[in-house]
């Protein structure tokens, strides 16, 4: 690598105001290239987005760069503004300079695991064993053990973990205690390994996952969707698999609960009328009920919040889970995992009759689309040839093997896709 020439395509980028484009370069550098150049390109990127507190951070470590202070700001400041990739090595020096300050090491830790590189994280805390406390320095060091595939390491390192005096620290507890149990039930459903994501999933997340990608699974995706353009096909298959797992399972909601949007209305009418149960708006506490989402992301935060506690029998599905942006609450099932993609309802490309390609959002009333969807055609998306089988067989199978875990603590966001990665656009 050209470490000069892709700096220098960095700071063209900046002088043409491209931030996306500077961020890119930066991303691929940021590790080799001196400190006081990435401060000061992070500080020119800083001024043009408008982040103050970036670029106040940026121009104090240049003009500063001993002070671990100042490192410290600086990769807090990257941190906090989404680009945890440019926060390391500032971060890596202020640890090297202090490395008895556990709340700079700390910080780097929230900087690895905002990259997904949990096995760095662990490293780094285990370099300093001797001087971890309980919380939340040891519970880091299971929870990144866990999202980084190591069971064994993760169960270790918890045996010295003690039950937390605060109670902030509380759900943070049960995440860690709740997490292997699951891995030990995905286990011995199947491989759960660096390509098993529904095992994976379920362990990280508590969620059944009901559909794999079947394109390019040996390419980079190992069953998540990078670009989902969404249809009718998709949104009934992933309903006849969420009704699957709950016979599977032995669950059986008696109302579809509607949420307070477009996308989840369609999908419970459509669900609703699959299990043959009627309709209800949602309420937080109602018992024995199915919610359905399309996107967890189109809810009002609020709305939202209330889902992170489950009302007993209370299932949760989401359809399209975002999965380099998870939603605030982790669904009990997820159709499918993507990065980008819009409802068969929303803007889409489309042949017109005249053969040409057109675009638009189809505004037909909410019962309509949920009727389309009930009447779509078999779900006949083949895939790759190197992707794997996905029978409804093996869903029920991994279903009633882990159904003793489901439903069970809180739906906690997990922002790593763990141990099972996948391609992703920049």
């Amino acid at each position: 690598m050209n470490t000069d020439n892709d700096l220098d395509r960095v700071w063209q980028c900046l002088e043409t105001g491209d931030i996306p484009g500077a961020i890119r370069g930066l991303r691929g550098v940021a590790a080799t290239v001196p400190l006081g150049e990435l401060a000061r390109a992070l500080e020119k990127a800083a001024r043009l987005a408008g982040f103050a507190d970036l670029a106040k951070a940026a121009e104090q470590a240049v003009a500063q760069p001993a002070s671990p202070e100042r490192l410290y700001e600086l990769g807090y400041a990257c941190v906090e503004r989404g680009i945890a990739f440019a926060a390391i090595p500032p971060l890596a020096e202020a640890v090297r300079r202090v490395p008895g300050s556990a709340g700079v090491r700390n910080e780097l830790v929230a900087a690895y695991e905002a990259e997904a590189r949990h096995g760095e994280a662990v490293a780094l805390l285990e370099a300093h064993e001797a001087e971890l406390r309980a919380w939340p320095d040891r519970y880091l060091l299971v929870y990144n053990s866990i999202l980084g595939g190591d069971l064994t390491r993760a169960r270790r390192h918890a045996a010295a973990l003690p039950a937390p005096d605060e109670d902030r620290w509380t759900w943070a507890y049960g995440r860690v205690s709740r997490m292997p149990n699951r891995a030990d039930a995905a286990s011995r459903a199947g491989a759960l390994d660096h390509l098993d994501l529904r095992g994976r999933q379920f362990a990280l997340t508590g969620g059944v996952l009901t559909t794999l990608s079947p394109y390019g699974f040996t390419a980079g995706m190992t069953g998540r969707y990078a670009m989902h353009q969404d249809d009718h096909t998709s949104c009934l298959h992933g309903l006849r698999r969420l009704v699957l797992v709950l016979e599977a399972a032995g669950v059986a909601p008696t109302t579809v609960s509607l949420l307070d949007d477009r996308g989840g209305r369609i999908m419970g009418l459509a669900a609703a009328d699959l299990l043959g149960v009627p309709t209800v708006s949602y309420t937080p506490t109602r018992p024995d009920t199915l919610v359905v989402a399309y996107r967890l992301e189109d809810l009002a935060p609020e709305v939202c919040a209330t889902l992170r506690e489950r009302a007993p029998g209370q299932v949760l599905y989401e359809h399209a889970t975002c999965w380099t942006q998870p939603p605030a609450v982790s669904a009990d099932v997820s159709g499918l995992l993507r990065q980008y993609g819009n409802a068969p309802w929303e803007e889409q490309l489309f042949a017109r009759p005249d053969g040409g390609v057109g675009d638009g959002a189809d505004t037909r009333p909410e019962a309509d689309h949920a009727a389309e969807v009930l009447r779509a055609g078999p779900y006949d998306h083949a895939g790759d040839d190197d992707a794997p089988a996905d029978p409804d067989e093996a869903l029920g199978t991994f279903t009633r093997t882990v159904a003793g875990t489901w439903l069970s603590g809180t739906r906690d966001r997990v922002d790593s896709p763990g141990p099972v990665r996948s391609s992703r656009f920049a």
